[in-house]
């Protein structure tokens, strides 16, 4: 996402907004609390306050550019908001987190809905449990 994606859902550009959006953008890890992303900032050498970074979130969720989560056993986390949809898994002992998307489990919630007579207009599927063997190591 780019600058150009904070003025098109009707916020001005300010450089904390910028700061924030560059770094969920270009972060390795795809689900970021405030805290982190405060973190990151200030060690980038970033003057910020921590709540203007709840703040810029609060938002860009409310914009529709992230997705907050709230993860069991966790605090908030975000993301950037994608047209792609994707489901969670959540390490109970390490908290990390692995994006997956299954068509198989995507087309039987279609086919439930429809059984039942039922519009789905949102999802969120979260798995929770423990990585095991490798992954295990890999938190």
């Amino acid at each position: 996402m780019e600058e150009k994606d904070i003025r098109r859902v009707g916020l001005k550009i300010t450089q904390p907004r910028v700061k924030i959006l560059d770094l969920l953008s270009n972060s390795r890890e795809h689900h970021l609390s405030a805290e982190d992303i405060y973190k990151s900032l200030i060690g980038n050498g970033e003057e910020i306050g921590l709540a203007t970074v709840y703040r810029v979130l609060t938002q860009f969720e409310t914009a529709g550019l992230v997705h907050r989560h709230h993860f069991e056993g966790g605090q908030a986390v975000f993301e950037l908001a994608t047209e792609d949809h994707h489901d969670h898994m959540v390490c109970m002992k390490t908290g990390k987190v692995v994006e997956f998307h299954d068509p198989i489990i995507e087309q039987r919630q279609l086919e439930l809905a429809k059984l039942h007579n039922f519009r789905i207009t949102d999802h969120s599927l979260i798995l929770y449990g423990e990585f095991v063997g490798e992954n295990d190591k890999t938190s």
